[in-house]
């Protein structure tokens, strides 16, 4: 099985390009809404840990926000928390579909938090600057301060475009993207057969 990371900035387009593969995707972000809608379990940890901000059950992302703007300190406690379940998300995830001969994983904190193997595949999605800030003021709780708080966390761009073995220009339309992904993905594929 070929696992493929990709990889890039807040607002590159990553979870648009993950899903150009038509391969099956773990997508962190949207594991973890459901994790806050859903997890009693999370809700009770996290009203222990930051009582002050955390009031009623499904988790509310204002919540989260006023909490880490209120302490910086307060996101490690957020993610003490979340990472755990996600991971163990993620080992579920692999498992079903272990059969696949490629597989896709969407995880903005992918090289930070040590999910990625030796022999994944990293696909560096990057972007232009008025695109990325178009792309995150369309969501619902863009707010500036969170972003430069998550753009510290992430390890620098320049790091992870080393570290990737594909680059992929996020600029064009969604037929332009969908061939230069068809591409991509047939050359992984013969890449990694031919090894």
């Amino acid at each position: 099985m070929i696992r493929v990371g990709i990889i890039g900035g807040i607002g590159s387009g990553k979870s648009f390009v993950a899903k150009l593969f038509k391969l099956p995707v773990f997508n962190a972000d949207k594991e973890v809404k459901l994790i806050y809608n859903y997890n009693k379990k999370c809700f009770h940890k996290l009203k222990k840990k930051i009582p002050d901000f955390i009031k009623t059950f499904p988790v509310k992302k204002t919540e989260l926000i006023k909490a880490i703007n209120a302490d910086k300190r307060n996101l490690k406690k957020i993610s003490s928390i979340v990472h755990p379940i996600v991971r163990q998300k993620l080992e579920i995830f692999l498992k079903k579909n272990n059969a696949c001969k490629m597989l896709i994983l969407d995880i903005p904190l992918l090289l930070e938090n040590k999910l990625n193997k030796k022999k994944d595949v990293l696909i560096f999605v990057k972007s232009k600057k008025g695109k990325v800030l178009s792309r995150l003021k369309k969501r619902k709780n863009y707010n500036k301060e969170i972003l430069k708080k998550l753009k510290k966390n992430q390890e620098m761009m320049l790091i992870k475009l080393k570290m990737a073995d594909y680059v992929i220009d996020n600029n064009f339309s969604q037929n332009i993207m969908q061939k230069k992904i068809n591409l991509l993905k047939k050359k992984i594929l013969n890449e990694r057969n031919n090894t």
